[in-house]
C-alpha cells in the first residue's frame, strides 16, 4: 500500500470539490445519498476503479461495499466488460433505432429469469417499475396499488408514499410536489405482515391493479421477505386478479441467478430489474407474461417510450456481465464471500464490542449490518437500530479505507473481487473500529 493510500483526509481535495458541487448542483450531489447527509462529513469524490477498489479525489484507495450500488458485481472495471464497451463504442454512441444487441439482451433475460416471456428496455430502475406500474392499470383497468413501506421503487410520484395514519387508509406523500391524488391510490402496507395484507384484501381486492414489493429489500437495509408472506400474497393476486410485481431492481442477479424469485420459488407476473444488467452503465427493464406485455405501445393501449432505452454501449456492458455471471461455481464463490464477511463482523461485535447491540445478514451478494439486538423484519423494527452507532462505526471504518453505503438504511454489496484478503483487511479494521467506540 503506498503513502497515498493511507494518507490522512485533511485539506482534501474532497472538501474542495464538494464546495464547488454545491453553487451549481443541488445539495452537491447528484443523488441524496451522495451527499453523507445521514452520516455527517465530506462526501468522497471518486476518481476510478479497479477491482474491489476505488480512489478519491485525493488518491486514497478504499476497499468499496457498494459497488455502484450493485452493478459491480464481477468488480470495478472488469477487462471483458471494458473490453466489450469498447468495441461497441467505437461503431456509434446510440442511434435511436433497433440493435441486435437489444434483442440479445432481451434473450438473456428471459433465457436467466424465467418468469419473463417478453421485456421492454429502459435506462433506470425507476423507468422500470414506473413503466410497470402503468402496465398493470392498463391491463386491469383498475387505479389502486399496494406497496410496503420501507420499500423503495425509484422517485415515480405513486411510490413516494408513505404509510397512512390507519390499516386501511390510503398513504400520504413523502416528497413535496407529489400530488394528494396520486397518494390516494396508493395502500402502504407493512413488510412481512401476512395478516394486514389479507386484510387489505378483502376491503380493496377488486379495486387494486397490482401489488409491488422488494422481495429482498435494500433500501432499508437488507432485509428478507418471509415465503410465508410472499407465497400468500401470490395467492391473494391471483384470486383476485391483482397483477404481481417483483422489484427485482437491486436483488435480480445479485442474491441468485434468477433473481430472489429463484430463490423464493415464487413466479411474479411482471418483474423490474435494473443494476447488474447493466454492469455499471444505464440499462434497466421491465417484463413478465407476454399476454400482460402485449398491452404495451406499440402492441397496446400502454404508452411508454425513451430516446435512449436499449443503448448499444449499456446493452454491451450489460450483456458481458451477464456472460460473465453465468460461470460455474460463482453464485455460490460471491454468497461465501457475502457470509465470511458478514459472520466475521458478527463475531467482532461480538468479542471486541463490549456488548454494542449488533446483528447482520447476508443474501448472496447483498448484506446488511445492523446496530440492534434481532434482525429487522420491517420498516419498524429497522427504524429501531441506533443510527448514531453505525454512524461511529461508517466513520471509523472510512478512516480505515474502507467505504461502506454512507447510511444505516442502506444494503452493502460484495463483488467477486473481494477475495479472502480482502475480507481480512476489512476485519481487521472493524476489530479498530469498534475499539474506537468503546472509548
Amino acid at each position: 500500500m503506498t503513502t497515498s493510500d493511507t494518507a490522512p483526509h485533511n485539506a482534501s481535495n474532497n472538501d474542495t470539490l464538494f464546495a464547488r458541487a454545491q453553487l451549481t448542483t443541488p445539495g452537491g450531489v447528484n443523488s441524496p445519498v451522495r451527499a453523507f447527509r445521514s452520516v455527517g462529513g465530506t462526501p468522497r469524490f471518486i476518481t476510478r476503479a479497479e477491482g474491489p477498489y476505488f480512489w478519491d479525489a485525493d488518491n486514497r484507495r478504499y476497499i468499496d461495499y457498494i459497488g455502484s450500488w450493485g452493478p459491480a458485481i464481477v468488480g470495478h472495471a472488469h477487462p471483458e466488460v471494458i473490453a466489450a464497451v469498447q468495441q461497441a463504442v467505437v461503431k456509434g454512441l446510440s442511434f435511436g433505432a433497433p440493435t441486435e444487441g437489444e434483442i440479445l439482451m432481451a434473450e438473456e433475460i428471459c433465457k436467466l429469469v424465467p418468469s419473463i416471456e417478453q421485456v421492454r428496455l429502459v435506462s433506470s430502475g425507476t423507468e422500470a417499475t414506473m413503466s410497470a406500474l402503468r402496465l398493470a392499470r392498463g391491463a386491469t383497468g383498475r387505479d389502486k396499488i399496494v406497496k410496503f413501506e420501507g420499500c423503495y421503487h425509484g422517485h415515480a410520484d405513486s411510490l413516494l408514499v408513505k404509510a397512512g395514519s390507519g390499516l386501511l387508509t390510503f398513504g400520504n406523500p413523502t416528497s413535496a410536489g407529489v400530488p394528494e391524488d396520486f397518494a390516494k391510490h396508493t395502500l402502504v402496507l407493512d413488510y412481512n405482515n401476512t395478516q394486514q395484507l389479507e386484510e387489505a384484501f378483502k376491503a380493496f381486492g377488486n379495486e387494486i391493479a397490482c401489488v409491488i414489493v422488494e422481495p429482498v429489500a435494500g433500501n432499508m437495509n437488507l432485509l428478507r421477505a418471509s415465503k410465508e408472506f410472499l407465497q400468500n400474497m401470490r395467492r391473494l393476486c391471483t384470486e383476485y386478479g391483482v397483477v404481481l410485481i417483483f422489484d427485482e431492481v437491486m436483488s435480480g442477479f445479485r442474491v441468485a441467478l434468477g433473481g430472489a424469485q429463484a430463490l423464493y420459488g415464487i413466479t411474479p407476473d411482471i418483474t423490474a430489474l435494473g443494476k447488474v444488467i447493466g454492469g455499471g452503465l444505464p440499462v434497466a427493464a421491465f417484463g413478465g407474461r407476454a399476454d400482460l406485455m402485449r398491452h404495451m405501445a406499440p402492441l397496446g393501449g400502454v404508452y411508454q417510450a425513451g430516446t435512449l432505452s436499449g443503448n448499444p454501449v449499456a446493452v454491451a456492458a450489460g450483456l458481458s456481465t451477464l456472460k460473465l455471471i453465468q460461470a460455474p461455481g460463482f453464485y455460490e464463490s460471491l454468497g461465501a464471500q457475502t457470509r465470511k464477511l458478514v459472520d466475521g463482523l458478527v463475531e467482532i461485535a461480538r468479542n471486541n464490542g463490549n456488548g454494542i447491540p449488533f446483528c447482520g445478514d447476508a443474501v448472496g451478494g447483498m448484506f446488511g449490518l445492523y446496530f440492534t439486538d434481532q434482525l429487522p423484519t420491517d420498516f419498524a423494527t429497522m427504524m429501531q437500530c441506533d443510527k448514531t452507532r453505525f454512524n461511529q462505526f461508517f466513520h471509523a471504518m472510512l478512516d480505515a479505507g474502507i467505504y461502506l453505503a454512507p447510511s444505516a438504511f442502506e444494503a452493502g454489496f460484495v463483488s467477486a473481487q473481494h477475495d479472502d484478503a480482502i475480507i481480512e483487511s476489512t476485519l481487521t479494521a472493524a476489530r479498530i473500529a469498534f475499539a474506537k467506540m468503546l472509548r
